[in-house]
Parts: C-alpha cells; structure tokens; sequence
C-alpha cells in the first residue's frame, strides 16, 4: 500500500508535528507533501524521505509569511498530485484537507479543527471593524471553499469531543474521535519526588489565546509563586503586568520540561485549546490542572480527580479556583490517578486506534 501524508505549512515545531512524526513510524516510507517547507524551522521533518512543498514554495518569503497566502491554500493542495497513492492522510486545521484524489483512493482527515479564522474564532481574527468589511469577500469565498474541501476525505477524524462537535456545526459531517499522540512516558516520574511541589505552573506559548495575562493578575492578586515557560508576542506586556510572585523562564528545551513539571504543586490552565498537549504532560508528571472549563480539557482533565475546573475566563473564577484547589483539593487529588489518566493518550495508544481505523475502512 503506497502512502502520502500531507499538512497544511511544514514550518513550525507544535502538537501537530508530533502527530506527523506519530503517523511517520506507522508509514515510514510516506512522503510528506504540504503548501510551504521550512527546513531550518523544520528540521524535525527531515525524517521523511521526501517533502514535497506545493508551487507557494517559489515565492519569496512564502514558507514565513503563510498567513499572507491564505486565499491561494486551496488552488496551492489542489494542484499537488496523488494519483499513485491508495491511501492520503491529512492533517489540517485549514486547507490540506481540499486535496482531490482518485476514486480508490482512501483519504482520511485527521482534523485539528475546522479552520480557525473562517470558524469558530473568526471574530478573534478579525478584531477591527474595517479589517471585517475589507475581507468579507476574500472570507465569503474561502468559506464556502472549505465547506467543499470538508466533503472530500471518506473519514474524518477528530482531535477532542470539542473539535468533533465544530465538524459537525461547520461542515455537517460526522468523525471519530482518536486523541493525538502525547509522549507521556518521558514526564513520569517516581512517587518519591513528589514531595517538594512548590509553585504553580504554566506552558505555553505568550500568545493572546492563552490567557496568560488572567493568570497574572489572580497571582498578583494572590501572592502565590507561578512559573511561565515560554515565548511569544505578548511576552513584553506580561512581563510588564507580573509582580515578583510570577517569574518567566522563556524558552525551554524539551529534555529540560520534565524537571519543571515535576516541582509544580498545580498546573494552570486557563485557555480553551481544540485538545491541549501541556495539560496532559503536567498530569503525565503526577501534576493536577487547574483548568477553564471548555474545549479538550473536557476530555484530557478529569474533576475532582486529576484537576479542577473554572467555569469563567475571568480573574475572579481562576482566583476562587486556587482557593478552592488549596483548601480542598492539594492533598485530595493523587499523583498517581492524574499518572493513570493519562494512558489514554499515549503514543502506542494513538498508533493502534488509527491503524485500526485505517484497517476498517481500507
């Protein structure tokens, strides 16, 4: 059986990239085909015996500068051909998944989400009224595309129950769920190093979304110590914001995570992530979440048990949940039940259910 795996832009190091290097050791001998390739922002992708970037790849500045090329995604994966392979997966958040194949051509989405900026978080997008009016045909058209797009692959899978949901509002189409890959091998650790948990903790990138910046203000509220690890546009501002309980570590090296992880009395959550990696690490790690009460944290935090939930994205409901976390819940929950949560994450796991799948509807 000849495989191709295709992703939206191989330009970056995330979730989705460890889902790629999942599928990889299934097909070792899959090519990699995507819109544009960066291969010193890559270079977890030389792994594959070949990447094959679409015709975008030929403009200056194209494998940085994607977001800028949005409206040619869809002529970019329509144009990439795979009429040798029996089975094409895709793993998008936007337009890999509108490739054309072959009747007898097996193609499964594994969808992240449907696409952000056309859906679900469009008003996030697209702040300013006139930025709105400007790029009402340019969104109308790529809309209507990728509802189109989303009827091409014969499966879909879903990432999380949240992103299984919006696949159905969005594009009326029904999935399975198989949660991504998460190394969670390399964050435990033996329960005798549970014993000197002083801080809460958040990763991630200092990106908008993330609402690291309601996390600050509760722990300047608070006076409770908090690590960020991370980089990212609003690193500046949240610095600024930050009193000397919170203190940011930037960039971390993946060998060096597991060591932070393990001296954190919580892990703080305070985004609406489509599944959530960071969540399932600090769990991995003995670690309870702290977590606002949407999106994968649903499927990856179990309350009362491995962490709590807050129900607003707000400083007061965050505050109130450390509250409660500390008076209630620091000695209740277990290291070990949030350890044993996350199985159901693991690599092995994600290996054997989407074979599975494959098997099922080859």
């Amino acid at each position: 059986m000849k495989v191709a795996l295709v992703y939206d832009r191989v330009n970056k190091w995330g979730g989705a990239e460890r889902v790629l290097l999942a599928l990889h050791e299934l097909f070792p001998n899959a090519p990699l085909y995507t819109s544009v390739y960066d291969e010193k922002k890559a270079a977890w992708a030389s792994v594959f015996p070949k990447v094959t970037p679409s015709f975008l790849q030929r403009i200056p500045g194209a494998n940085s500068n994607h977001e800028l090329l949005a409206p040619l995604m869809p002529i970019a994966f329509e144009s990439l051909d795979f009429s040798g392979f029996d089975l094409v997966i895709t793993v998008t958040s936007e337009a890999a998944k509108g490739i054309i194949t072959k009747p007898g051509t097996l193609h499964v989405c594994y969808c992240l989400t449907p696409t952000r900026y056309l859906w679900s978080h469009y008003d996030d997008y697209f702040k300013g009224s006139i930025f709105k009016v400007m790029t009402k045909p340019i969104i109308s058209y790529l809309r209507s595309w990728d509802k189109i797009a989303a009827q091409r692959p014969d499966v879909i899978v879903a990432i999380s129950t949240e992103v299984q949901k919006r696949i159905k509002k969005y594009y009326d189409r029904e999935s399975e769920i198989i949660y991504p890959p998460v190394d969670v091998e390399r964050f435990k650790i033996e329960d005798s190093r549970f014993k000197n948990r002083n801080y809460f903790l958040i990763v991630g990138r200092l990106v908008p979304y993330k609402k690291v910046d309601l996390a600050i203000e509760a722990f300047n509220e608070l006076g409770l110590p908090l690590v960020i690890v991370g980089e990212g546009s609003e690193e500046g501002k949240l610095r600024t914001m930050a009193k000397s309980y919170v203190k940011f570590l930037g960039f971390v090296n993946e060998e060096d995570l597991p060591g932070i992880y393990k001296d954190a009395k919580a892990f703080i959550y305070p985004q609406d992530e489509d599944f959530g990696i960071t969540a399932v690490e600090a769990q991995a790690s003995g670690v309870p979440v702290i977590a606002y009460r949407a999106g994968g944290a649903l499927d990856t935090v179990i309350n009362k048990k491995t962490g709590i939930f807050f129900d607003n994205q707000s400083k007061e409901s965050l505050t109130k949940a450390v509250i409660t976390f500390e008076e209630d819940f620091s000695e209740r929950i277990k290291p070990e039940d949030c350890i044993n949560n996350t199985n159901r994450f693991s690599k092995d796991r994600f290996k054997k259910e989407f074979l599975n799948m494959v098997e099922k509807y080859y």
